[in-house]
């Protein structure tokens, strides 16, 4: 069952934890692919400094971060790369949720092509474990692109959306500090990055 506008709409740091479990889903040329979520980071605009809206900050680049719950944001990392966040708490205020990583879960063949040009059988078990276990990693084998999928609404979208899955038990969630944002000043110390313990396609432990 695919996620309602609500379950977004709610505080973002809460909304980061319980995505874990959840299933991100892409469709593209007649195919399904599937990654369960493992591993996110919230992002609280308006007092963190490790946002790109920290403050409030206004430009094009952030405007679906203003958005509905439930949007898409995704940007551009060294010219080459993109993440995928999705929107969070309510209209106005610029929150999200950054993915940083998935477990494949169906179209793994096709998520191998996309990432390495290599059939899933072909590849060694480093190769499998890192096909999607990065924030960029997750977003080549899914084929999300910036130009086909920065602010479109995955509620409404044939194309993105985040289904339910299985329920992450409190006890099998490890609460941990985001990665990759030393410039943060005290922000670098929050404790909002999230992943399921033990799981081999988180980016970091």
């Amino acid at each position: 069952m695919r996620l309602e506008r609500g379950f977004f709409a709610r505080e973002t740091v809460q909304v980061a934890k319980e995505l874990l479990g959840k299933v991100l889903v892409r469709e593209v040329d007649d195919q399904i692919l599937k990654g369960k979520i493992v591993e996110t980071e919230a992002y609280v605009g308006p007092i963190d400094k490790a946002s790109h809206a920290y403050g409030f900050k206004k430009t094009a680049r952030v405007e679906p971060l203003y958005g509905k719950p439930g949007i898409s944001y995704v940007f551009s990392i060294y010219g080459m790369y993109v993440c995928f966040n999705i929107i969070t708490f309510k209209e106005g205020s610029p929150e999200g949720v950054l993915i940083r990583a998935l477990e494949p879960i169906e179209g793994i063949d096709s998520m191998s092509i996309n990432r390495f040009k290599k059939e899933y059988e072909e590849l060694d078990k480093k190769k499998i474990k890192e096909l999607t276990n990065g924030p960029s990693k997750l977003c080549i084998a899914m084929n999300i692109t910036k130009k086909e999928h920065n602010f479109i609404d995955l509620i409404t979208s044939s194309e993105l959306y985040v289904e339910d899955g299985e329920a992450v038990d409190n006890m099998d969630i490890v609460e941990t500090t985001r990665i990759g944002i030393d410039y943060a000043e005290e922000a670098r110390y929050f404790p909002w990055r999230f992943y399921i313990k033990e799981n081999e396609f988180v980016s970091k432990k």
